[in-house]
């Protein structure tokens, strides 16, 4: 059998030369070193961009990895509300309690630590029992009012009938007036000769002076701060309630469930969460009300509507005990924090889907 030759790559034709040892070592001698040579070409491209990616260090890996770029990123976008929260909210709390161990007479320009001389003024006080009561009475009355009063008009208000979208911004407009002017206006309403009674008057009854009697000046300023906040709370229950599905009230009522008992089964455990946030907000509200007490009742009648947070403005301000009244801005904080914290840990026995 004949010996068949390789084909020329040029001529197609057989080559009548055969591949002989000497020749193939040549070819791969020649191969070797054009691969040599792309090897060169290309090696300083490849250890180029390596260099680039790790940074330029040597050894140890690549250093700017995606992972670190995003981590830097993070850290630079709340590099701003750390500092904020350092400048406005934690070095205020630390010189509080700092000049609560102190008594700053600015007339005398003296200031002498005083250890806890403050604290123990603060047990004996005999006003802070009625100062209190008086905060605690506000706080639940406005809690009540706001959060009942705020439901039942988004119950109304998330009918699909003509008229809504009015209501709606009637109820919300009080949030974005200035408080100082709605409070200004409602002590006119308010006066023994304002325009509260001048309605009473035409209806033929006789108003009390709603700001003087000690029996209506608290009434008089919780509801004033209801009519101007509850528009907040109602639009935040009317998005909860749009987010309820349309399927469960149907199904619920094809199971012969009526109004009241889907409310209370479907309505209240699915807006439970809504129900959480606007409670701690209106309670951490409501124990830091100055405005409206230092407007309408400035306190009185005698301490009938001095809350803690007025109750602190005049021991600092007024009375000069600028250390005084830092202690009872370290018992304000106290309070609200430990509402606060009972709040949310209580979530779990009564806000829907929570672990």
């Amino acid at each position: 059998m004949a010996a068949s030759h390789p084909r020329s790559a040029v001529t197609g034709r057989a080559d009548a030369r055969p591949v002989t040892g000497d020749r193939a070592a040549r070819r791969t001698a020649e191969g070797a070193e054009d691969t040599e040579a792309e090897g060169l070409t290309r090696g300083p491209r490849r250890t180029r961009r390596a260099h680039r990616v790790s940074g330029g260090g040597g050894g140890g890996g690549v250093f700017w990895t995606m992972r670190r770029r995003d981590n830097l990123v993070g850290y630079l976008l709340i590099t701003p509300q750390l500092l904020g929260s350092l400048l406005f909210v934690l070095l205020p709390l630390g010189l509080v309690l700092w000049y609560s161990l102190h008594e700053w007479n600015v007339l005398a320009g003296t200031f002498e630590f005083v250890g806890g001389e403050n604290y123990d003024r603060l047990l004996a006080d005999a006003n802070l029992r009625e100062v209190l009561a008086g905060t605690a009475l506000f706080s639940v009355g406005l809690v009540v009012l706001n959060l009942g009063l705020a439901l039942v008009l988004a119950i109304l208000l998330n009918q699909r009938l003509r008229g809504t979208t009015f209501f709606r911004t009637l109820f919300f407009s009080p949030v974005v007036v200035s408080l100082v002017a709605w409070t200004i206006v409602w002590r006119f309403l308010l006066q023994d000769d304002g325009g509260l009674n001048g309605l009473l008057a035409v209806a033929g009854a006789d108003g009390p002076n709603w700001l003087r009697g000690e029996g209506t000046a608290m009434l008089s300023v919780i509801v004033v701060q209801v009519l101007k906040n509850v528009g907040l709370n109602m639009v935040l229950f009317l998005a909860a309630l749009q987010g309820v599905p349309s399927q469960l009230y149907e199904a619920a009522e094809l199971d012969g469930a009526g109004a009241w008992t889907r409310f209370l089964r479907i309505t209240v455990p699915l807006i439970s969460p809504t129900i959480l946030l606007t409670s701690i907000i209106t309670v951490v509200g409501s124990l830091q009300v100055f405005a409206q007490i230092a407007v309408l009742t400035q306190g009185g009648p005698g301490m009938s509507t001095t809350v803690l947070v007025y109750y602190l403005y005049q021991q600092a301000f007024q009375f000069h005990h600028f250390g005084y009244g830092a202690t009872l801005s370290v018992l304000l904080f106290v309070i609200v924090a430990l509402l606060t914290v009972v709040q949310w840990r209580m979530r779990r026995r009564w806000v829907f889907n929570e672990t």
